[in-house]
């Protein structure tokens, strides 16, 4: 499995808005999207929830890399581009995948809890700890799912958790849910992905 997500950060006075129309518009293209275990269609919107900025920051979690790669260099990531740039692709490999207490919830709120790999730490100790965050965290009230994940260039590992409510019960940075594409959610790995 391969996580990813991009960040676009937006003007603070920008009509978040538009955010809304394009994901009520083009969310549903990627519901049955080869390959993708699920995509949150996420939005931060400055002053709400104690968010300091607005942004579109869809996250992205790969069942299989044919998938990723048809839709990085596909007409959908394009589009986008070309809308508002080529954004920078952020990209970690996924640990393990945990369903919440409130699998088949339609999620409305994510939380993305970003650190670093601590240097000297042994990897296989620290990626036990972090299986054993999701699964803590996916018997939470609430939760819909959990994943970890770790970018090796950096070291810097990602919990990123789906909520059923607006209030989440995981530290980080929240964001919106605006849709919810997962048609291989089923076919994703659960617990330890390797």
């Amino acid at each position: 499995m391969h996580a990813k997500q991009y960040e676009i950060s937006l003007p603070a006075d920008y009509d978040m808005g538009v955010i809304r129309e394009r994901v009520a518009t083009k969310g549903h293209l990627l519901d049955a999207f080869p390959g993708l275990g699920f995509k949150a269609y996420l939005m931060r919107e400055r002053g709400v929830g104690g968010s300091p900025v607005n942004q579109y920051a869809p996250f992205y979690l790969w069942n299989t890399p044919e998938g990723l790669n048809s839709f990085l260099w596909g007409p959908g990531f394009q589009g986008l581009s070309e809308d508002f740039g080529r954004p920078v692709v952020q990209h970690w490999m996924a640990l393990g995948y945990e369903d919440g207490a409130a699998v088949g919830t339609r999620p409305v709120a994510a939380v993305r809890h970003r650190r670093p790999v601590p240097e000297g730490t042994r990897n296989g100790d620290f990626a036990d700890e972090l299986l054993a965050e999701a699964r803590s965290l996916a018997d939470l009230d609430g939760a819909v799912g959990v994943v970890v994940a770790v970018d090796p260039r950096h070291w810097e590992a990602v919990t990123f958790s789906l909520w059923a409510d607006e209030t989440p019960k995981a530290a980080g940075e929240v964001f919106q849910v605006l849709h919810f594409s997962s048609p291989e959610l089923g076919l994703l790995g659960r617990g330890r992905a390797w």
